[in-house]
């Protein structure tokens, strides 16, 4: 089965690749850079912008398994927040995330079936201060996966989403850096005391491509957070 992973390039999609090839899926991984995780995994790189609708239909046609993973954020609150880092962050989180499932479905029930994985947050479940863009998006994100869900379950297509906690990523220690945070403050905050890996996060997508009674299913990967 052929498997598509946005933001496979570094992160939670790159492990997300990595766990896919593991178990056999034939992985094509889309990013703005793609090259580094295509080439440690032997798998095809296609250079995507999910933000450009003509880039994702093109990309999404033969895709069995889609996991949406690329995403963007922003630290600060609603003044601090421009309306150009809003309209940034829905453009890659919310509108790109909704840009492949639209053109990767009908392919997928043309063939009988298929499987979604939206990469959210447990930003869209809980309030987390100073995140309010980047809370808003994947808020929406997860909406979308339960409309999907509804709306698709008859064409066979599973669609689901995990919410990740703090993930030790490039990414997030990149944000915490940009916004005078403190990496041990964001594991204080997580009941297990620690931020999850990328691999814990790709186990639960792995899980939600394969598990064929859970659609419309948003599952948590969070250390207890939502639980606390």
């Amino acid at each position: 089965m052929r498997a598509l992973v946005t933001g496979g390039g570094s992160g939670i999609g790159a492990a997300v690749a990595h766990r896919l090839a593991d178990d056999g899926f034939d992985v094509t991984v889309a990013d703005l850079e793609p090259e580094g995780t295509a080439t440690e995994l032997g798998a095809s790189a296609l250079r995507l912008d999910v933000r450009d609708e003509a880039q994702v239909a093109q990309a999404m046609d033969g895709v069995d398994v889609l996991v949406n993973a690329a995403g963007i954020g922003s630290t600060a609150d609603a003044p601090g927040t421009s309306l150009e880092v809003w309209e940034d962050v829905f453009a890659v989180n919310a509108r790109g995330t909704f840009l492949c499932c639209k053109h990767v479905i009908p392919g997928m029930k043309a063939r009988g079936g298929g499987a979604i994985v939206n990469v959210a947050s447990v930003a869209g479940l809980v309030g987390l201060k100073n995140r309010v863009a980047y809370s808003a998006s994947k808020g929406a994100v997860i909406a979308l996966t339960r409309a999907l869900a509804v709306d698709h379950v008859g064409d066979g297509i599973r669609v689901n989403a995990v919410c990740p906690g703090t993930i030790d990523t490039p990414w997030v220690q990149r944000l915490v850096s940009d916004a005078g945070e403190s990496l041990d403050a964001l594991r204080a905050r997580q009941p297990m005391g620690r931020l999850g890996t990328p691999e814990e996060v790709a186990d639960a997508v792995l899980y939600l491509t394969t598990a064929e009674f859970a659609t419309g299913t948003i599952l948590t990967i969070d250390g207890g957070l939502t639980a606390a």
